[in-house]
């Protein structure tokens, strides 16, 4: 089990969740926040700190939900683990269905 980060991040990454998560998994992309599922320790810091509600736990995600989880170990799985954020440093790169998104607005 693990939190996942949703659509309500793009583009709007607000760092709270990474100012808060204590074994640092939250890894930074283009437009989005992705949390390393198996770095998650399942604390829920960063699920209480964002204040776009755009963190959710994996059990509660309903079918449609479930994507989430599956964007976030198919950023992860190819890299293996990481040892934290900030050791390793923006992705540099998002979810090829975040990057397609289009971008928002004020």
């Amino acid at each position: 089990m693990t939190y996942v980060v949703n659509d309500n991040c793009v583009d709007i990454m607000d760092k709270s969740c990474v100012r808060e998560c204590p074994v640092d998994c939250i890894y930074e992309g283009e437009r989005a926040m992705y949390i390393h599922p198996d770095e998650c320790i399942d604390c829920g810091a960063c699920e209480m700190a964002c204040p776009v509600e755009a963190i959710c736990y994996d059990v509660d995600l309903d079918d449609d939900g479930q994507r989430f989880l599956a964007r976030a170990e198919a950023m992860f799985v190819p890299l293996g683990p990481l040892g934290g954020a900030r050791r390793h440093g923006a992705l540099g790169k998002d979810a090829p269905e975040v990057a397609a998104l289009p971008a928002k607005t004020a």
